[in-house]
């Protein structure tokens, strides 16, 4: 008898476990919402920025905007700090960051990325009135400042050496190297560049071709949704394709960074 209850038992589990529905990928609950709600910093130019009717506007709010409405859904924009970004995706109060993010093995073990949608490098900068003309004689002991979070910060402390400040964003690097509080900026290029000749800083990139077109920037979304991976990828694939993209780009960057 213990037997004959024991089988029935396994077999209403069994029973229970086949009629258990899946876990829904995420790109049903965006469809189902009907929008894609995008996580980003805000305060990266020409990347994320408020402009002056406080609107959020930027590449990759152009990029993100576009993937939503290629999946039938209305793009909603979220900012927020960038060294919790990831944690936000996680908790669910966006469905994607498209948020200039490297990719990275680290990143990788808690988000999954499409993409990538873009490679950037990185640079180093000082002052025009400074004396320091190569990485080489940014030595030990100097003040550099980078944004918190960013791969760049990551890899100022591996250098060893160099004191590394951490800020929210790109006014703020650009505050700090102008008042003489650090002595270099280490960031991803092309942002600080067009900061520069939009705002005639009197800054300069040190010529480190070792470091330009290292990283390759994805779009994170949480683990296990392979379904919008997948309509993501599809959806900047004939971005590329019919010329979108490389319109975006021209606008905010100046030429195609794809």
């Amino acid at each position: 008898m213990k037997a004959f209850l024991s089988s029935l038992i396994a077999a209403g589990v069994s029973t229970l476990l086949m009629l258990a529905p899946a876990n829904a990928d995420d790109l049903d609950t965006v469809k189902q919402n009907g929008e894609l709600r995008i996580g980003m910093s805000g305060v990266f130019p020409p990347f994320s920025f408020v402009d002056s009717e406080n609107k959020v506007v930027g590449f990759d709010v152009d990029i993100g905007s576009e993937l939503a409405k290629r999946l039938g859904v209305k793009p909603v924009i979220a900012t927020t700090a960038f060294d919790g970004i990831i944690a936000g995706l996680r908790a669910g109060k966006f469905d994607v960051v498209v948020g200039s993010m490297s990719i990275t093995p680290e990143r990788e073990k808690a988000v999954d990325f499409a993409g990538p949608y873009y490679r950037g490098g990185r640079g180093i900068f000082v002052s025009e009135t400074s004396s320091i003309q190569s990485m080489d004689e940014l030595q030990k002991g100097k003040t550099v400042a980078v944004t918190l979070g960013e791969t760049s910060d990551k890899w100022a402390r591996e250098q060893g050496g160099w004191n590394v400040r951490t800020y929210k964003g790109i006014p703020e690097l650009l505050l700090e190297l102008r008042s003489g509080r650090v002595d270099a900026i280490v960031s991803d290029d092309i942002p600080i560049l067009i900061a520069i000749k939009n705002s005639g800083e009197k800054v300069r990139q040190l010529d480190t071709p070792e470091l330009q077109g290292t990283d390759n920037i994805g779009i994170a979304l949480r683990k296990d949704n392979p379904e919008l991976k997948d309509a993501i990828n599809k959806a900047l694939d004939d971005m590329k394709a019919d010329g979108t993209y490389e319109q975006i780009s021209m606008k905010w960057i100046g030429r195609d960074i794809r």
